[in-house]
This record gives C-alpha cells, structure tokens and sequence, in this order.
C-alpha cells in the first residue's frame, strides 16, 4: 500500500478519501502475464502475500504487480527463488519497491551472476578436454573430480557435488 493509505476492510482508502480496490489473484494474473497457478506457486514460496476477504477469496495490494515483476526479471536471469525470496524480504511488505530498492537488489544479484558467469567460463574452457576421456575414472579431472576429492571418500561410486 502506498504511504499516506490505510486499510479499510480489504479496500486500500488513500487519505486523500479514494478508495482503490486490492486485486483479485484473476487481476493480478491478468495484469501481470502470469498464470494464477504460478501467483499461488509465488505465494505458497513466501515470495508475494494476500489477504482473504469475507468470501475467502485472495485478495493482494497493488504493490505485488511490482514484486512479480520483480520476480520475473531474477527468474531470467537464472537467480534461484531462494534468492529472490531473501531480497523480497528486504522490501518494505505493502509499498511499491522504488528505483534505490530495485539498484540493491539488481547490485546484490550482479555479484552473485558475475561468479556464476565465471564457473560457466571456466567450464567452457576446461571443456574441449574432458568430452570422453572416462573423467570418473581418472585421479584429476578438474570438472568431475578436482583434485581427486572423490578418491578420498573411499572405494566406489560416489555422489558428486553439484
């Protein structure tokens, strides 16, 4: 809800006295382009929130247009819900995210897409040589087996760290 609006069984009333109907999750799919199956999958993560009105019906502030979109723009960029749902977390429940929230979440987010870009750099390069030798079978194999760490859990197959 926007600063200077109060809550008025279910209705969001600005001070200024007009009155804005919350969304039902319909609107919400409709507005935002994305399926009410996918906003309730959202909610049940913890990434958006409603309420439920007399009927028993969801009912979400305006604000959540901004947080899927939010979490659209994450989602492509391959960020895991996880981490989109600790930087929700870091917004203000019931206002619009702002310019400066969205730069600390975009700034947070390069630094995790930045080492992400780099493991795929490098498992690009270390690539050409791995395509078919037999890598689990070998002591050193820097993308299966870097530095024979599974060699020290013992005999066998063993699981890999993803």
């Amino acid at each position: 809800m926007d600063v200077g609006a109060v809550e008025s069984g279910g209705v969001s009333v600005s001070k200024a006295g007009g009155k804005r109907q919350r969304l039902s999750v319909g609107e919400v799919a409709a507005r935002s382009g994305v399926a009410v199956s996918t906003l309730h999958f959202y909610e049940a993560k913890g990434l958006i929130s409603s309420e439920r009105n007399a009927g028993n019906q969801r009912r979400y502030s305006r604000d959540v247009l901004r947080r899927v979109a939010i979490i659209k723009v994450a989602q492509r960029t391959g960020m895991p819900l996880s981490s989109i749902r600790r930087a929700l977390l870091t917004l203000p429940e019931g206002q619009r995210a702002t310019a400066a929230d969205w730069g600390r979440l975009s700034a947070h987010w390069r630094d995790e897409l930045d080492a992400r870009i780099a493991g795929l750099v490098q498992l690009r390069d270390q690539l050409d040589h791995c395509i078919g030798c037999g890598c689990l079978s070998l002591g050193d194999c820097p993308l299966r087996n870097p530095g024979d760490a599974l060699g020290e859990q013992g005999p066998g197959a063993q699981l890999l760290d993803q």
